[in-house]
């Protein structure tokens, strides 16, 4: 007479999924433990030094008198560039590829290709701002060459994120809309951009928030790190947050690194407001767009 031994799994599907859970909550509680200690490290570190004089200071040999107007300034004036030349380029190069394009193997070699770009070190785009707009078309250290540079870095992140939101619009608005007569731009223009709109400007400002904190390339392309002027014209010399920040952290001098905490806090600050700018427009957006529809 044989026997038959049943094989039980070790851990239920139940207790897998538990434990799985547990793992993702601990790490997640860690790594946030982990990022609120080192944020409140830099605050008490830079608190010393946060005021109204740090803000409209400039920079000086002294830490004590030392400020951030240039690098707050040259910082706000490099986002506005580099927005005015990514936002337009990047949506309406998502509204030809979901919109436009043909399904063939160019546009998938585009699409691959934007992709693979997303994911580029920063550090290259700063080098080929240095080869591209410095040397080749002669835009010198300026605050031009810089937006360009940081245009290119962003370019890809506001292309993926504004196709993902044209794809959220219903296929059947597209369909109803043309049923009426409307052309396929009119369509786009009046209907499926207002729709993908929130989710468009969402993943700009992202990308815009992630260029704002970018110091590789600046580097590269040689932003200067002691500037005690404002920037007069898109072709000044100029620095940001970050080189500034940079500059203060690698003095020998212990006094200059409460000024680099206090400079990564303003940096913070903006950052965190940007994003939550973001978050209250999408919302808002949403619900006018919800409220028209009624």
């Amino acid at each position: 007479m044989s026997l038959v031994v049943e094989k039980r799994p070790l851990l239920s599907r139940k207790w897998a999924e538990q434990l799985f859970y547990g793992a993702a909550v601990l790490a997640l509680v860690v790594a946030l433990m982990v990022l609120v200690t080192l944020l409140l490290d830099i605050f008490i570190d830079g608190s010393s030094r946060l005021g109204w004089d740090f803000l409209t200071g400039y920079p000086s040999r002294f830490p004590e008198k030392a400020g951030v107007l240039p690098a707050l300034t040259g910082s706000f004036c490099l986002i506005l560039l580099t927005a005015l030349f990514a936002f337009p380029i990047g949506i309406a190069a998502a509204i030809y590829l979901e919109e436009y394009a043909p399904q063939n193997r160019l546009t998938r070699i585009i699409e691959l290709n934007i992709a693979n770009l997303a994911g580029v070190p920063s550090i290259i785009y700063g080098l080929l701002g240095l080869q591209l707009f410095i040397r080749f078309f002669g835009f010198g250290r300026s605050l031009l060459a810089g937006a360009m540079t940081m245009a290119l870095l962003i370019l890809p992140v506001i292309i993926i994120t504004a196709r993902e939101s044209l794809r959220t619009v219903p296929r059947s608005l597209r369909e109803a809309s043309i049923a009426l007569g409307a052309t396929k731009w009119q369509t786009i223009r009046h209907h499926v951009v207002p729709v993908a709109f929130p989710g468009i400007l969402t993943g700009c400002i992202l990308a815009t928030s992630r260029a704002i904190g970018e110091t590789a390339p600046l580097i590269t392309i040689g932003a200067l790190t002691y500037v005690a002027f404002l920037p007069d014209s898109i072709f000044s010399p100029f620095t940001a947050l970050p080189i500034q920040s940079f500059n203060w952290i690698s003095r020998p001098q212990t006094a200059f690194h409460a000024n680099a905490a206090a400079a990564i806090t303003v940096l913070l600050v903006v950052l965190l407001a940007m994003n939550a700018f973001a978050i209250w427009l999408r919302g808002r957006l949403e619900k006018k767009y919800k409220l028209s529809r009624l």
